[in-house]
């Protein structure tokens, strides 16, 4: 068992460090971490903890960690949900004020850790293909699980940066030249690894907990890129896959049990076990949560004009936000813990949950004009909060002012959670209107730049517009 967790361990350190070490050089002998796969792949129990691997190393990449250089921190402070307390930390004020420097280190983060994910999964599909000692259905189902993860990752990437590179292999000698390619190119190979993934996964988590990757996992993830590309019906019949899938999902009435690990309003979670050490508690509960006798220590806060959006009634607000007197400041409490070294771990990092298909389906219902089904989705978020039903209230509600509220209830239910206001003031036109008396503000900033550091290492990377 030791020495299967060193050969597994020993693969994703070859894996990661090759991938920083191998563009500057011209000529190189055959990779080490292939002698080290043909051990991975050998048989299915190192497969397995090879998959299980990467998902560990999920926590630990910049880009998915819920830390520092992570998609939730860095776009939630480009979003007018989060501030930063320190103004002196020009790294992370750059993202709040729009004006991210090309050299911004957090920025090379999240996008190099999102190519480590990349190259992990394209190394462990290679080795897949070319093993002949795993079980054939072992097989299609690990391989739907790393094919899952790489379209996720590419999801981020294309919403962050737009046009990026699309590399599908581990060839770094071709790779470490390749252009960027349009954004249509990326959302088809994205849909093409989550329906592969949604067709050959099974309907249960292979590993008991909702850390692995199964069939609704992947038709989650499927409806909110159908939701981005405005196929209406298909986001529609893929949400509603997932939240007829009763037998494993719920909206939980108590807000304080969504965020605990395997909640069963979680369809994927990111576990802190992966950070390999004593702690136990979430990155975002570390992030977010201003200790009452520490707040030195604190780096964010809440925007005040995301907590003056709730009503007062709002469970959102009593059960998902604190308030710190020493700072002032409201912050993000969805989860509970701060810092722990307790174990069973309490909490892990929620990545997608069945809040958002139910707002994924009141979106595409409106937008084919399906009214009072759009009207009874919204309100199955609504009811949850403590807030009087649309129905009730409104039952005339007009199509545009239907679709405000969609939008102002994805903004109070998803705060905190992996860019999805920012991505969303994009994706709505209405991030010009939002930022527009900010005057740093330009057009040109809806995405982030190249790092130039990767632009300096491939001369066939062109920088984004703006910077």
């Amino acid at each position: 068992m030791k020495i299967n967790r060193l050969i597994i361990r020993t693969f994703i350190l070859l894996l990661l460090s090759f991938h920083f070490s191998c563009e500057d050089v011209v000529s190189i002998d055959a990779p080490t971490d292939k002698l080290v796969r043909a051990e991975v792949f050998s048989n299915d129990k190192t497969a397995i903890s090879a998959m299980d691997g990467i998902y560990n190393e999920l926590y630990q990449a910049e880009f998915s960690s819920g830390s520092r250089s992570s998609v939730t921190v860095l776009a939630g402070l480009s979003s007018d949900n989060v501030q930063y307390l320190n103004s002196g930390n020009i790294t992370m004020m750059e993202f709040q004020d729009h004006e991210i420097a090309p050299t911004n280190s957090s920025n090379l983060e999240l996008w190099a850790s999102a190519y480590n994910i990349i190259y992990l999964c394209n190394s462990y599909i290679e080795g897949l293909t070319n093993s002949t000692s795993i079980d054939a259905e072992l097989q299609q189902q690990l391989e739907g699980e790393a094919r899952f993860v790489r379209a996720f990752t590419y999801f981020y990437l294309v919403n962050l940066y737009e046009i990026v590179p699309l590399i599908l292999d581990t060839d770094y000698r071709v790779n470490a030249l390749k252009p960027q390619v349009e954004k249509e190119e990326i959302y088809t190979q994205i849909e093409n690894d989550l329906q592969f993934s949604s067709e050959i996964l099974n309907t249960s988590y292979r590993n008991s907990e909702r850390t692995s990757a199964n069939k609704f996992v992947a038709k989650a993830l499927l409806a909110r890129v159908y939701l981005f590309l405005e196929n209406w019906q298909e986001a529609e019949n893929l949400s509603t896959e997932v939240i007829e899938e009763t037998s494993s999902y719920e909206i939980l009435e108590n807000l304080d049990e969504v965020f605990l690990a395997n909640s069963r309003e979680a369809i994927w979670q990111i576990s802190p076990i992966g950070g390999g050490g004593i702690a136990s508690n979430t990155n975002e509960g570390s992030m977010f949560i201003i200790d009452p006798f520490f707040s030195f220590f604190a780096t964010l806060k809440l925007d005040e004009n995301l907590v003056t959006l709730f009503e007062e009634q709002d469970l959102r607000l009593e059960k998902w936000t604190g308030f710190n007197e020493g700072k002032n400041a409201y912050f993000a409490h969805k989860y509970k813990i701060r810092s722990s070294t307790q174990f069973p771990i309490q909490e892990y990092s929620m990545v997608l949950r069945l809040a958002e298909q139910y707002l994924i389906r009141a979106e595409a219902r409106l937008k084919m004009n399906e009214i009072d089904a759009a009207v009874e989705d919204l309100d199955v978020i609504r009811e949850r909060a403590d807030l009087p039903l649309l129905a009730e209230i409104n039952p005339g509600i007009s199509g545009e002012a239907l679709l405000e509220e969609v939008f102002i209830q994805r903004r109070k239910e998803l705060f905190t959670e992996w860019g999805h206001r920012w991505f969303d003031l994009k994706r709505s036109g209405n991030i010009n209107t939002v930022f527009r008396n900010n005057p740093t503000w330009e057009m040109t900033d809806s995405f982030y730049p190249i790092p130039s550091e990767e632009i300096s290492k491939n001369p066939n990377l062109i920088q984004n517009d703006g910077y």
